[in-house]
């Protein structure tokens, strides 16, 4: 069966006419918080337009703002990220649609489209960023994530990935006989949601894709689709960078995937999980954080880590987030008297040590 990802979004104007009654208002405290963003990656064919077709046209009662990035590589997303004024590129005109929901491209500067988006009169629901011509969200994320000039109006909810589940088989065959890896692993590698898409023209084993997903992030939320019609639920309000979703907290602190006793070394992704009792100083985990991401002192590539952290002389549990270059180490919440204090970190990255990432980490306890 053909899909449409090709296909721009369907977006109708609505008829002058047409009155659709307002949003529902909100409390004061919804008001003044920040509007959840995701990102949405997938190649194309993977059903990205899909989703966001649905999204657009589905009667699930919220107010979504679709934004089409379409700035691809040849601009640039430093370029994109510019706020270019008055006389830069402006976005073009919001279309609403039947469903409440709103649509607009977003050329050059998403920064600006965001700006006013959230300084609008009807305040949404969620934002949903579809990327176009975007391998790598990394420099993408960091700005929506750490942004001085959005943080207070947005929150960087998550990142999904599509997939295309027959053509991940396809991807997954060939690695096996070659000494690349599929591109689909690499936004897997930043996925908070992997979307499996067209679970109908996959005959064989889906949790054996499962696996696969989960061999390269095992953190990852793998929700099967077809033709992208999911509930929305489970994709968006994920939080996935938010200090203080207990449930991630929660998920980092029972995680304890077992780890192969030899180091990897076979150019693959993976998700490798690093433990240590006793308590780190808070700046010597910031410089151990620094070698690794900024420096680059060893082979590794890592793309993410999260972790909770055992600060000396703290009773708060600190948690530990990076996207690339990018990291945040904040207070979360108090330890609790039934919680053995702990220092956890899960990286998911290429030619990952177990090795140097503990013995590096182990320093930081002196």
């Amino acid at each position: 069966m053909a899909d449409d990802d090709d296909c721009p979004p369907l977006a109708i104007e609505l008829p002058p006419q047409a009155n659709f009654p307002p949003a529902p208002a909100s409390s004061s405290d919804s008001v003044s918080a920040p509007v959840g963003v995701t990102v949405i990656t997938g190649y194309l064919g993977a059903g990205k337009s899909t989703l966001v077709n649905y999204i657009l046209s589905a009667q699930h009662g919220k107010r979504i703002a679709v934004i089409l990035n379409e700035f691809g590589e040849e601009i640039g997303v430093e370029r994109a990220m510019i706020n270019e004024g008055q006389g830069g590129a402006l976005v073009e005109e919001w279309v609403e649609l039947a469903n409440g929901c709103v649509c607009c491209t977003v050329k050059h500067s998403l920064v600006q489209a965001l700006e006013q988006l959230v300084q609008s009169k009807e305040r949404m629901d969620h934002i949903l960023l579809e990327t176009t011509g975007l391998a790598d969200p990394a420099p993408l994320v960091s700005i929506l994530w750490l942004d001085d000039q959005l943080e207070s109006s947005i929150r960087l909810d998550s990142i999904i990935t599509v997939i295309d589940a027959k053509n991940f088989r396809r991807q997954i065959d060939e690695h096996t006989n070659s000494s690349s890896f599929p591109e689909a692993f690499h936004q897997i590698a930043f996925a908070d949601v992997v979307i499996l898409n067209k679970i109908d023209l996959v005959k064989d084993d889906l949790e054996d894709l499962e696996r696969k997903i989960h061999d390269v992030n095992a953190l990852v939320t793998v929700v099967r689709s077809v033709r992208c019609q999911v509930d929305l639920s489970t994709i968006f309000d994920r939080q996935a960078y938010g200090v203080k979703n207990s449930s991630q907290l929660q998920e980092l602190l029972e995680y304890s995937k077992s780890v192969p006793p030899n180091s990897r070394h076979d150019n693959s992704i993976s998700t490798l999980c690093i433990s240590e009792q006793d308590p780190v100083h808070l700046a010597k985990v910031e410089s151990w954080l620094e070698d690794l991401l900024w420096e680059k002192k060893s082979n590794m590539d890592i793309y993410r880590c999260k972790g909770v952290l055992h600060i000396h002389n703290s009773n708060q549990l600190h948690t530990l987030q990076a996207v690339r270059e990018v990291y945040e180490v904040v207070p979360a919440r108090e330890w609790s008297d039934t919680q053995s204090r702990t220092n956890k970190i899960v990286f998911i990255g290429r030619d990952l040590d177990i090795s140097i990432l503990q013995d590096s980490f182990s320093r930081c306890k002196h």
